[in-house]
């Protein structure tokens, strides 16, 4: 849904104008001459008319307000017409299929090449001692590696946006949204790393009933310190990803979040082996050094808190964008203690390799239906509008039969789910030297595990995205979060299924 630059549109004089308005698409109005009902975010995340504070406001839009001038919602910027909004239409160029499929292939390859890495590395690193000693660390893994879902892809989900709605055009305006939402996501990292590692403490403590204060800070220094760094380096590299994917023509929604995750499962497993092993490590010798380097992070929060004010946009996500990303952690952390009571079996420890990949691949999916469907509500509809066949009973059937863009876009990506797999899977194979071939039955509950979790999160991510619009929140800072974690947790579960069931009709899982 590429927006392309057009002529500016002349609003009359009577016309109302969002704060979500971008410069190329009229002149900011006085605010005397705003007789609509532009709107505003309020503390809980709804959106609230703004009348009775824009005199004291400067009019700066904000992501979750109007992304395009009222006039502009329900009508076709190209042609001019109104559109019909019970036909599923949309206002952005229609995308052919053959554009869409080689959009979405190119980063979901990358991706699953990137967790299938990322795999291979989890089956070695758990047999180092830190990861002996400290099994926690593995309630660790699934909740910090599914962070790119409540921070990088959600990134990329409002960027994407932001582009499509043509906020990005100018340099100025560009830097302030790109500066504010990394400090922002600084902030969250360091805030979600530290929540992470208390969350695998309890865990661990319940499930052992001990946790010597050792293992605590070993906990703590490594999760906050793989957060920080992966998330920085993510960062900058999503920022990269999206300004290029728009130079180039491209559909950030279709290449940005997967993109997000090509590399971000690896990279931040490899710093969280990195990290865990030098802590622990020093641990005995300089134990004073963990305290240091999370003490160090965490004085930098007031840094990212002053940076991320700077822009309107990340100043409203600093006060409401909190819920998903914390609730979505929680959940992550569940799916890792199933993971971490699985391979504790030996019977079952060869989950570790195909865990990152089947929720990788579940979240990657997902996450790029969640943002293309986020894009057209905030191009053709006014929040809390949804299109007419969504306002009645929801069912799995509209989710993937009819005639528009994302209906295409759910067959193509639900379609991808068992070629990508096997073609991962072959990967597994050749990186492990050729020696473990799956089984039949393991590649057949394999295969069925991933079709059930990203049948299941499609249908979920068309409910709950126009759920949330429905609501007057914003989709690309919600619903992403809360796909990835219930993708993690639905994909963990599966799989520990399967591999149960294999065991107990004594298949070993490879040939």
């Amino acid at each position: 849904m590429v927006v392309p630059e057009s002529e500016d549109v002349q609003l009359p004089p009577s016309g109302s104008v969002g704060r979500g308005t971008s410069q190329q698409y009229g002149s900011n109005l006085p605010s005397s001459q705003h007789s609509g009902s532009p709107q505003h975010v309020s503390s809980n995340g709804n959106i609230l008319p703004v009348n009775t504070i824009l005199h004291c406001e400067p009019q700066d839009y904000t992501e979750t307000d109007f992304l395009l001038p009222n006039q502009l919602y329900g009508s076709s910027r190209f042609s001019g017409s109104m559109r019909a909004k019970d036909a599923g239409g949309s206002g952005a160029p229609a995308e052919s299929v053959c554009s869409m499929v080689l959009q979405i292939l190119v980063p979901f390859l990358l991706a699953g090449l990137g967790t299938v890495s990322a795999g291979v590395l989890l089956e070695v690193v758990e047999n180092w001692d830190v990861f002996q000693e400290v099994p926690e660390i593995f309630i660790l893994v699934t909740a910090i590696l599914g962070m790119k879902g409540n921070l990088e892809m959600t990134l990329a989900s409002r960027l994407s946006t932001a582009v499509n709605a043509g906020k990005m055009e100018h340099a100025r305006e560009k830097w302030m949204l790109i500066v504010g939402n990394l400090a922002l996501k600084q902030l969250q990292a360091t805030v979600l790393g530290l929540l992470a590692s208390l969350m695998a403490t309890v865990l661990g403590w319940m499930a052992e009933g001990k946790m010597p204060l050792h293992h605590v800070m070993l906990l703590v220094s490594t999760s906050v310190s793989t957060a920080f760094v992966a998330s920085l380096l993510q960062g900058i590299i999503m920022v990269g990803v999206i300004i290029g994917a728009k130079r180039m023509g491209f559909n950030p929604d279709n290449v940005a979040t997967p993109m997000a995750a090509s590399f971000g499962d690896l990279i931040t497993l490899a710093l969280l082996a990195f990290f865990s092993h030098w802590f622990y490590s020093v641990i005995d010798l300089y134990p004073h050094v963990l305290y240091l380097v999370v003490l160090l992070l965490l004085c930098l929060i007031p840094l990212w808190v002053v940076i991320s004010t700077k822009h309107p946009a990340s100043c409203i996500l600093l006060r409401t964008g909190w819920e998903p990303i914390i609730t979505a952690m929680f959940i992550s952390s569940i799916g890792g203690l199933i993971l971490d009571k699985t391979v504790s079996d030996p019977n079952l420890a060869g989950i570790i390799v195909y865990a990152p990949v089947i929720n990788g691949i579940g979240g990657n999916l997902v996450s790029i239906q969640s943002s293309r469907i986020s894009t057209e509500l905030h191009l053709n509809y006014s929040p809390g509008e949804v299109p007419e066949d969504r306002k009645g009973c929801f069912t799995p059937c509209r989710t993937f039969f009819g005639s528009g863009a994302n209906h295409r876009s759910a067959q193509i990506l639900l379609l991808l789910v068992i070629p990508g797999q096997l073609v991962f899977l072959l990967t597994i194979y050749l990186m492990k030297g050729g020696n473990t071939l799956p089984s039949p039955l393991l590649t057949v509950s394999f295969l069925s595990a991933s079709l059930i979790q990203v049948f299941s999160l499609l249908c979920l991510a068309d409910c709950m995205v126009h759920c949330l619009w429905r609501r007057g929140k914003d989709p690309d800072s919600y619903s992403i979060p809360y796909l990835t974690a219930l993708g993690d947790l639905l994909g963990t579960a599966l799989l520990s299924l399967a591999f149960f069931m294999l065991w107990y009709v004594g298949d070993l899982g490879s040939v």
